[in-house]
């Protein structure tokens, strides 16, 4: 049986990218020259499109930093005895 081919990657201009994101178009292309978002100069004249899974892939892993941050300012915000299971209170 002979496979489907894979869809064609789907790529967004910089300013789509920048209104989903609440960001500037030039945080958008700081973004693909530091590899965080993957995207590629074409046509003539050249402009900037980012690939969609790309973006996927980022908002992901930022939502993945944020639920990392949540869970070390929990752990910041507990106490000894609620960490170790010791009473504050004498005698308990």
């Amino acid at each position: 049986m002979a496979h489907a081919p894979a869809p064609a990657p789907r790529f967004l201009a910089p300013a789509q990218v920048a209104e989903l994101l609440s960001i500037s178009v030039d945080e958008v292309i700081a973004l693909v020259l530091e590899g965080r978002l993957r995207g590629s100069q074409v046509g003539s004249p050249q402009r900037w499109r980012i690939e969609e899974s790309s973006l996927r892939d980022y908002l992901s892993e930022q939502s993945e930093d944020a639920r990392r941050m949540a869970l070390w300012r929990q752990s910041q915000a507990a106490s000894f005895p609620e960490v170790w299971g010791v009473s504050s209170v004498q005698g308990i």
